[in-house]
């Protein structure tokens, strides 16, 4: 996929509150993969309400999903992550799959996980973070000023806010394909869909206070 400059704004972009509108659901419904992301209040899930989703696909159609507090579901979003038919891309899956069944009762499948990948395939690297994988795969440089935000103000957020979550997702689809190539050229790609099968029950652990399960 050709990727235009970071600084271009995606091909339509749109920002709902709730759900998905029925237009978007069926856009994104013949869609192979799609990138997804999430923002929430924190990373403590049960504390820290879910505030924003935010998804991309491949031909560059951006949303991003506002969330009310208390909402606790969104058909339409549902429909997507529960699709087998589509594969969600994430950077820190786990995150995300837990705060996505924590707050919405959606359990996310399949999933691609950018991070586990990039650790499997990228082991010259000390650094597997989203930024440092975009810009090295894909050649684009993330804004990550507004990582630390108050997204809990879904009404009020700034044109830099919602700029900043699209930038997020816009470059992990084509991220997952050139992992998808490094994997299959070291021959671990099959380990690596074993760990993404893994990734609903690590996120079950997280929301359940689980930790240091498999230590010794």
């Amino acid at each position: 996929m050709t990727q235009a400059p970071a600084a271009a704004p995606p091909a339509r972009f749109a920002v709902f509150d709730g759900d998905l509108d029925a237009e978007w659901l069926a856009l994104y419904q013949g869609a192979r993969a799609l990138a997804v992301d999430t923002e929430a209040m924190g990373l403590v899930h049960g504390r820290d309400r879910l505030c924003l989703v935010q998804i991309a696909d491949e031909a560059d159609h951006v949303c991003c999903l506002r969330l009310a507090r208390g909402q606790s579901e969104a058909p339409n979003l549902r429909a997507l992550m529960e699709s087998p038919a589509i594969e969600k891309v994430f950077h820190f899956a786990r995150f995300d799959v837990a705060a996505l069944a924590e707050n919405l009762s959606i359990a996310v499948a399949p999933v691609f996980c950018t991070k586990i990948a990039s650790r499997l395939a990228r082991t010259y690297a000390p650094r597997h973070g989203l930024k440092d994988v975009v810009n090295e795969l894909v050649g684009v440089e993330l804004d990550k000023q507004a990582q630390s935000s108050d997204w809990g103000r879904v009404e009020e957020l700034s044109e830099a806010q919602l700029a900043y979550a699209a930038g997020d997702v816009r470059w992990l689809l084509a991220a997952r394909d050139r992992l998808e190539t490094m994997l299959r050229r070291e021959e671990r790609w099959e380990l690596a869909l074993r760990c993404f099968a893994c990734i609903p029950v690590f996120a079950d652990l997280d929301r359940l206070r689980f930790e240091r399960t498999f230590e010794h």
